[in-house]
């Protein structure tokens, strides 16, 4: 489960070394509470007859090539989705074939406790300052517009997200990502094993991040106030 994440203060600049993208700089904003329906970027094989990638900025929760309607008609959720069944499922299984992307974060969010009550958790990766999520993405046009959009699998929970949920997205090292963006090629079994228990990293976050107006790094501590200038 990922309903939540945080894409820190990761530069344009790295994700062009890492990808090695041939475009124009973009100035990525810091964010840190990333929520479904927003628009962030993904890493993906370039749309046009070049070879290479690029970074594209995309609605979360992916709308399949066939939706046509209004996005207010469509009431299924489709922001995660399961790396077991994404390859038969009618919404994911273009995007599976032929749609890899990597939705770069420093962490994402998930929550514990009773309703009313419930702590958040900020969750990262050891020794690495931001890390990749596999994701699948897809475009369709919607009343003459394009809408490009994603999704980020997830996989069972590892020992160490056990206590927190039963589902995590899939973690992927940096170096680990471009084999993701190559679903000719790539692996699939073994990407999507995701993320080691002990290179997992897993602390307490501010309340505040359950309200999506809320934004700062702050929100990645403990606490459960709005500090001035944290909502948006």
């Amino acid at each position: 489960m990922c309903g939540r994440y945080a894409i820190g203060k990761l530069q344009w600049w790295i994700l062009q070394e890492t990808f090695k993208l041939q475009q124009a700089a973009t100035n990525l904003e810091p964010r840190w509470n990333v929520a479904p329906t927003q628009i962030a970027p993904i890493i993906r094989q370039r749309t046009d007859e070049e070879i290479g990638n690029e970074m594209a900025m995309a609605r979360w929760g992916l709308v399949p090539h066939f939706w046509h309607k209004p996005l207010s008609e469509m009431k299924y959720s489709t922001f995660n989705a399961k790396a077991e069944t994404a390859a038969d499922l009618p919404s994911f299984r273009h995007a599976f074939r032929r749609h890899h992307c990597i939705v770069p974060a420093v962490g994402f969010y998930e929550w514990t406790g009773e309703k009313g009550a419930k702590q958040p958790w900020f969750i990262g990766m050891k020794d690495t300052d931001w890390f990749g999520m596999a994701g699948l993405w897809d475009r369709t046009e919607i009343e003459g517009t394009v809408i490009d959009s994603f999704t980020i699998l997830t996989i069972p929970a590892n020992d160490a997200m056990q206590r927190l949920h039963h589902r995590m997205p899939v973690m992927l090292r940096p170096e680990d990502c471009q084999p993701w963006l190559e679903p000719q090629t790539a692996d699939i079994e073994l990407i999507l094993k995701g993320a080691p228990s002990e290179v997992i990293t897993i602390h307490a976050a501010n309340k505040s991040v359950g309200n999506v107006r809320s934004e700062g790094e702050w929100l990645t501590e403990p606490g459960d106030g709005v500090q001035r200038g944290g909502l948006i």
